[in-house]
């Protein structure tokens, strides 16, 4: 099993408006100050990461899911929407949480929920509620009570990390003195796969999340790098140098029915599978500056995807196959994010910084997270598709890096 959680906790700084968001009041549950944690503070923060909310301040207002609110008062208050619920410590140590959603608009109920949970559930049960509140609200799968990974390096120690989509809840994976790079998540959440230099040279491991088991699955003579798994889960693409120049190879997830992608005189890396799983992504410098190209998943003939710039690397698919994040460079060391549109082919550049790396988007498409760098130092960072509303989670640890999203479930 995973140890029990560090204390490895983020602070949150949002910044930007969106063009619409949804007004809503999330009042504080009965007897959430006997709770051990703030239930209604964890879901106000969710729904206000996503961009897509605006908090209206309840002020004194107590009631629990039991009330009729009188929504006159709450549409005077320029509220849309209401929560509220309560929270009980039951006999056997567990906590009673419940809540209700009401449309105040229209003065109806939109949603209610009751669980049961040990204390250490209480803040997947929080996020849960934001996830359902997203999902009546908006019409599309809420993801925080998702999970991310991620890399930190402090005083010389490299430690991959597994957290709640806030980042709270951070649980220790691996560590070790060596570099851990390049984490991904296989698609059932059950496995990652990463990068180590532990042997003192780059190895690909699988390893399980529950139990902490791993194997390696490419360590081949060379530089073995750059994991992506397939849609299924059945196969991961690597990046190794066996045969002389990185170039691209699929095996099994056991690390069996080893096969070349590419064979190209050039750096062929970085590869990510389309959500069809019909084709492979990647970064190569075959045009003589680094691009992102396409092939077949079984191998073939690669094409160009990336025009615009000439320094262009680390795709990510957009759940739904109609757009790509990726890294940029602008004016000589500048490395932005930007997005590319599949349908019209327009780019648009999301960032304003200057050291943006690691893109991969939230897994219902509406976020995406990456690593760039602010006040000294490196953070992670969430922006919606529009770049008008941006997150830093600020890690305790001194650097973080490497993030990639999990998928639904966990």
């Amino acid at each position: 099993m995973l140890p029990v959680a560090a204390r490895a906790q983020f602070r949150v700084e949002i910044s930007g408006v969106g063009a619409s968001q949804v007004p809503i009041a999330v009042l504080k549950l009965r007897d959430e100050e006997r709770a051990p944690l703030p239930i209604s503070a964890i879901v106000r923060a969710d729904l206000e990461r996503s961009g897509l909310f605006k908090m209206v301040d309840g002020g004194a207002a107590a009631f629990d899911e039991t009330a009729r609110p009188v929504f006159a008062d709450w549409r005077g208050k320029g509220s849309d929407a209401l929560a509220a619920g309560s929270i009980t410590r039951l006999a056997d140590g567990r906590f009673d949480v419940r809540y209700r959603l009401w449309d105040v608009v229209k003065g109806t109920e939109l949603a209610a929920q009751a669980v049961a949970v040990p204390k250490e559930d209480l803040r997947l049960a929080a996020h849960r509620i934001a996830d359902e509140i997203y999902q009546k609200l908006t019409g599309d799968r809420g993801v925080f009570s998702t999970r991310i990974a991620y890399v930190s390096k402090t005083a010389g120690r490299y430690t991959l990390w597994i957290a709640d989509a806030d980042g709270e809840a951070a649980q220790v994976a691996v560590s070790g003195p060596e570099p851990i790079i390049s984490p991904a998540w296989s698609p059932d959440g059950r496995s990652l796969a990463y990068v180590s230099f532990e042997a003192r040279k780059a190895m690909v491991y699988v390893q399980e999340v529950a139990s902490g088991k791993r194997r390696v699955v490419a360590g081949y003579k060379g530089s073995n790098s750059a994991p992506a798994w397939s849609p299924d889960g059945t196969q991961l693409v690597v990046t190794l140098t066996r045969d002389g120049l990185s170039q691209l190879y699929s095996l099994s997830r056991t690390g069996d029915n080893l096969q070349r992608l590419t064979t190209s005189n050039a750096i062929d890396t970085e590869a990510t599978f389309s959500p069809d799983g019909k084709w492979v992504y990647f970064v190569s410098d075959r045009g003589g500056s680094p691009q992102i190209y396409r092939l077949p998943a079984r191998g073939g003939n690669a094409e160009r995807v990336t025009f615009s710039g000439g320094y262009n690397i680390s795709p990510a698919l957009s759940p739904d196959g109609r757009s790509m994040a990726y890294v940029t460079r602008l004016n000589g060391n500048t490395f932005r994010l930007a997005l590319m549109d599949f349908g019209s082919g327009n780019v648009t550049t999301l960032t304003d910084s200057s050291d943006d790396e690691s893109p991969c988007f939230a897994p219902n498409g509406r976020l995406i997270m990456y690593a760039s760098r602010a006040g000294g130092r490196d953070v992670l960072m969430t922006t919606t598709l529009d770049g008008s509303i941006k997150a830093r989670l600020n890690a305790p640890q001194a650097d973080v890096r490497e993030p990639v999203w999990g998928p639904f479930g966990r």
